[in-house]
């Protein structure tokens, strides 16, 4: 999870969690980057797909036979113990790694909602599988019917999904449609010159207490909340 992930969170009134469609084995759900003294390394949560055809994020199982929990911390205390708040924030790394998670989503979803609570973050989530409602088929229109099952006036969508998602759609159904425009903050790091789009864990360990404040100079869409209808 990166920051600008946190931002979607920060900037809704409910987040829906896709956990319904299909895993991308080349995504940023099962791994994420950390800085070390010879630039960026990969933390990957090993997973089982062989076999599965179109398995979904919630499906998705994490392998048991590899020893990687244990691996992950012992390079995340090498490379972040001299950080300035190392001691407030791994404990809640090794706690959440300790856990017999058997699938991914779950341990996912222990982190996020960790570091939620960490920046006061109170938006609440919304599993896409457990919300009874018959969805189209299309992506777009399976967006519009969410939002209109839940009374959305507005969407705010990440970037990636303008090379997707349908404008009209949204205009024609009274919802208003907004890009995440995050452009990633610079922040204090060890290691020489900053690197960008790390895992979430790089700015709690340099920042702690001040990463929530990072988090939101993020943010330069400048738009103003569609009110709630009464």
């Amino acid at each position: 999870m990166r920051l600008g992930y946190f931002d979607l969170f920060m900037e809704s009134d409910l987040f829906l969690v896709y956990d319904n469609v299909q895993f991308d084995k080349d995504g940023w759900r099962n791994r994420n980057r950390i800085k070390t003294p010879n630039g960026p390394q990969w933390l990957t949560v090993p997973v089982l797909t062989k076999g599965m055809q179109r398995p979904t994020n919630g499906e998705i199982k994490i392998n048991p036979h590899e020893p990687w929990a244990r691996k992950q911390l012992k390079s995340i205390e090498q490379n972040y113990r001299k950080a300035a708040y190392f001691e407030e924030i791994y404990p809640l790394l090794s706690q959440g790694l300790s856990q017999p998670y058997e699938r991914l989503i779950d341990l996912n979803m222990h982190f996020i909602n960790a570091f939620n609570h960490v920046f006061n973050i109170q938006t609440p989530h919304q599993m896409v599988s457990e919300i009874k409602l018959d969805l189209p088929d299309g992506k777009n229109e399976k967006l519009v019917a969410l939002c209109r099952y839940f009374g959305a006036l507005e969407f705010y969508e990440p970037a990636g999904g303008q090379g997707y998602v349908d404008p009209a759609l949204f205009e024609k159904n009274g919802i208003r449609l907004t890009f995440q425009q995050y452009q990633h903050p610079v922040y204090p790091q060890l290691y020489g010159d900053f690197v960008s789009h790390l895992s979430i864990i790089d700015l709690l360990f340099n920042c702690g207490p001040g990463s929530l404040e990072v988090i939101k100079k993020g943010n330069a869409c400048s738009r103003k909340r569609v009110p709630k209808q009464p």
